[in-house]
């Protein structure tokens, strides 16, 4: 274990040891290490989810940080096709377009950029793109749909690279991929030296607020190493020479921000968003410890519920599956302790999930398909995200008498009469 895993004794933002001790969620084999039934360990390793918040810049982390390519080289995670993300990325093309002034022929680079879906959207209207992404299975597929990628991690070398061989780019661009990464400062040395000097960096990453007033506790596993707000981000930008000129808030993965830097004395204005949730910040107490410990206790509770609820249903004889197989969904059924006896299978409608066994649990995966061939009681929503999508579609499996449970931030039951919109 003490080859893969390490502890995080300095802040990977500002280097400084003073930690506030958050929560212990326990130890957990890793959220997306699905499991070969034909080939199951007896054991799986197991390693611990510890949350930590740094005094100095306000960084919140997981303490035990996996090695990267345990965790990266072959990923199950494929960008989601569905209406609500597919709109958000056409989106983003638009917000990056207009602040970086894009223009046909101009270079976007893009890390962790999974099947290449956002810069193929960059190559419709003309840009010329490079995405690097350390899945060698992902990258392969983006190669294959003629969106140039790189099977790398991203870091000053390969940036520097890129710049040798393609030329500055305008736009340099993460995608909910920030979290994951240990070492920013070489992520963003890489971005600096590819970066031209009237370029973007644009990072979106889950939005630390809103993890923590709508109690996303599930969204904290061992992928997800780091969690920011935009007064963490201004810390990191500022030691690269970088400075946040604007902010977009985002209604996906449960709430994020579109971060936009640019080198400090470049003419890019620094837009009222900035200052504005760096108060907002401020009045909801994430400069100070309790915010974090009011968390900590409200997720420890609804696990309690979540837990309760779903065992209650299971031991009156009602079916539950789980809708959706991704990483937070894995995580909520190991920190509730939920398995097969109470969670009978789980859909979903990533391929590479089929047939496998959840980390942890071994709920069985299987297709949307095979799902509606043994229909539930109630669907446990471990894709809550989705929910107005999912539930919108699943109107007649509502109307038959099925109903949801949707977990965060506290769980409650949807039934056929309303159909809620649920953020």
């Amino acid at each position: 274990m003490q080859d893969i895993v390490r502890r995080l004794d300095t802040c990977r933002v500002c280097g400084r040891d003073d930690w506030l001790e958050v929560t212990s969620f326990g130890s957990v084999p890793l959220a997306n290490g699905f499991l070969d039934p034909a080939d199951l360990p007896a054991e799986e390793p197991a390693y611990p989810v510890d949350v930590i918040v740094c005094r100095g810049c306000r960084l919140m982390a997981v303490r035990h940080v996996i090695r990267p390519d345990v965790l990266f080289r072959h990923y199950v995670y494929v960008t989601s096709e569905s209406d609500q993300m597919t709109g958000h990325m056409r989106r983003i093309v638009g917000w990056c377009t207009r602040r970086a002034a894009l223009a046909p022929g101009e270079l976007v680079v893009e890390l962790g950029s999974n099947i290449g879906l956002q810069l193929g959207l960059f190559q419709e209207q003309g840009q010329r793109v490079v995405g690097v992404d350390p899945a060698e299975n992902l990258a392969a597929i983006a190669n294959a749909r003629g969106v140039r990628t790189l099977p790398e991690f991203f870091g000053g070398d390969q940036g520097r690279r890129i710049h040798a061989e393609q030329g500055e780019a305008k736009l340099v661009l993460g995608r909910q991929c920030f979290a994951h990464i240990d070492d920013v400062h070489n992520v963003l040395d890489g971005a600096t030296a590819v970066l031209a000097p009237d370029g973007l960096v644009a990072i979106e990453v889950p939005y630390l607020l809103d993890l923590l007033e709508e109690n996303q506790f599930d969204t904290i596993y061992h992928e997800h190493l780091s969690y920011y707000s935009v007064t963490t981000l201004g810390h990191l930008f500022q030691r690269h020479g970088l400075r946040i000129v604007d902010v977009e808030r985002a209604a996906v993965h449960g709430g994020s921000i579109v971060v936009f830097a640019a080198r400090e004395g470049s003419d890019h204005p620094t837009r009222p968003s900035v200052g504005q949730l760096l108060s907002l910040e401020r009045q909801r107490g994430l400069d100070t410890d309790a915010a974090y410990l009011e968390f900590a206790e409200r997720a420890h509770q609804v696990i309690t519920e979540i837990g309760d609820l779903v065992r209650d249903l299971a031991a009156r004889g009602l079916t539950v599956a789980g809708y959706g197989a991704p990483s937070k969904g894995t995580t909520l059924l190991q920190f509730c302790g939920l398995g097969p006896a109470e969670v009978r299978f789980c859909s979903d409608t990533t391929s590479l999930k089929h047939g496998r066994l959840l980390p942890g649990t071994r709920i069985p995966c299987c297709s949307p398909e095979q799902a509606r061939a043994q229909e539930p009681d109630y669907y446990l929503l471990l894709a809550w995200n989705y929910a107005e999508e999912i539930i919108g579609k699943e109107r007649d499996f509502l109307s038959r008498g099925g109903r949801f449970i949707i977990p965060i931030p506290q769980p409650r039951v949807v039934t056929a009469e309303p159909v809620p919109a649920v953020a």
